[in-house]
């Protein structure tokens, strides 16, 4: 045995489940790379509300599609190396806005633009895809018993960015304009990214692998490491099992319905309250954050003990009831205060449900966790993009109003990912004994 062979693991779980949630904050804030703003792009460039809808739904266009090859990748290779490049790519696409934005905003800047902002868009939200990377580096790194609640906390605290750059961005552009917004969020993506790369470490089962081991002895000592499950094939073999198991598609259905309608109503409800309530931008960037996208994400991270305890088929099925009552009122109400406390309760179901998802897969899929973590975190947020421009149809063809009616959207869709949740409470799997012996966690 070589001394490198020898040589603890570097770092641990809980250093593993920081760094990756500190990583994803930085890059999940590409979600309101537009969102918060919209209000400013919209006068400008004279948007209609599905071009509106498009524009703020460009940053889940990578940051969905691009979660299926990069979690794939981390199956196999590990997670640091897909994770930073992500990030890496999220800058690119900020640094390429910022340069638009400083030669040509805002007299030279018009419709000629709008390629180019939305592909940058697209680009800055690369670091969204990191969701799927870093589920499946913390499914290795932690225990069945503990592992729900793991996953949900990182992406709980993770998906806090948005609601936070939603409050802080309306502000920073009565503060330094638009230019200056986005001067200083490229600089948080480059800041976040260094240390990202200066403080990440693999799971055991990759450290030994890119020490030389070969794979059945680095799987035994990753799991004297204390790691329980391991990937199970290159990253393409890795998809193509997760696509062979009906389940995969039911969590991807499911999960289109709580995480990408998460995704695409916080880059909405800006201007869901702005124009249909009246509420000025930055109040609107306010009231989008605490009502829904900061209380989401933390009823997020409690999702994932309430699953633990109760189970997660039992928890998707409330959450999705909560979910269409929700929405039922939504779609009938004008009234701001009924509409306060309807986000409320549709953003505590889409929360939970996420988390309840995200705990069920291991146990649905375990012998493609990374493959189906891109499948489900893949197209089930690709709901972020596909929605937002179909709400703002609603809007071209009935003016302010659509704001309202188009939440028949999530009342539908919200009904289907039910009778899913149902379907799977009827027909769950039973427990499994792991296969291989792991010491307590650290």
């Amino acid at each position: 045995m070589t001394g490198a062979d020898a040589a603890p693991i570097r770092g641990n779980q809980h250093r593993a489940l920081s760094i990756l949630t500190i990583g994803y904050f930085v890059g999940f804030a590409g979600v309101v790379v537009y969102g918060p703003v919209a209000t400013e792009f919209e006068d400008v460039l004279g948007l209609s509300g599905v071009l509106l809808g498009l524009l703020v739904a460009a940053p889940q266009l990578t940051g969905s599609l691009l979660r299926i090859p990069f979690s794939a990748w981390a199956d196999s290779a590990g997670a640091k190396k897909p994770f930073a490049i992500l990030l890496g790519l999220s800058a690119l696409g900020m640094g390429g806005l910022l340069t638009i934005l400083i030669t040509t905003y805002p007299d030279g800047l018009s419709m000629v633009h709008y390629p180019l902002i939305f592909v940058f868009g697209a680009l800055s939200g690369c670091g969204i895809a990191a969701f799927s990377v870093g589920i499946t580096d913390i499914t290795y790194w932690y225990r069945a018993n503990r592992r729900g609640t793991m996953l949900a906390l990182f992406a709980g605290l993770g998906t806090t960015s948005p609601g936070l750059f939603t409050i802080v961005s309306p502000i920073a552009l009565g503060a330094v304009g638009l230019t200056g917004t986005y001067a200083a969020w490229f600089v948080f993506l480059l800041v976040g990214t260094v240390v990202f790369v200066m403080f990440a470490v693999d799971s055991p089962y990759f450290q030994y692998r890119k020490r030389g081991l070969e794979e059945s002895e680095a799987k035994a000592k990753a799991a004297d490491a204390g790691q329980e499950l391991f990937p199970s094939g290159d990253a393409m073999q890795s998809i193509r099992t997760a696509a062979t198991i009906p389940r995969s598609w039911m969590l991807t259905a499911m999960f289109f319905v709580s995480f990408g309608g998460y995704l695409a109503l916080t880059t909405w409800y800006p201007s869901y309250w702005h124009n249909l309530h009246g509420l000025d931008i930055q109040t609107a960037g306010i009231v989008t954050a605490l009502t829904f996208t900061l209380l989401s994400a933390l009823f997020r991270a409690a999702g994932g003990a309430v699953s633990d305890r109760f189970g997660g088929e039992v928890t998707t099925i409330s959450s999705f009831v909560v979910v269409v009552v929700s929405t039922l009122a939504l779609v009938f109400t004008h009234d701001l205060y009924v509409a306060l406390v309807a986000t409320v309760t549709l953003g505590a179901g889409l929360g939970v449900a996420s988390a309840a998802i995200y705990q069920l897969l291991p146990r649905y899929v375990p012998d493609a966790v990374g493959g189906a973590s891109g499948l489900v975190g893949g197209l089930g947020g690709f709901g972020g993009f596909v929605v937002p421009p179909i709400l703002g149809l609603f809007v071209d063809l009935q003016g302010v109003s659509g704001y309202a009616t188009g939440f028949v959207v999530y009342l539908v869709v919200g009904l289907l990912a039910l009778a899913i949740a149902v379907s799977l409470y009827r027909d769950q799997p039973a427990p499994t004994t792991p296969s291989v012996p792991a010491p307590a966690d650290d």
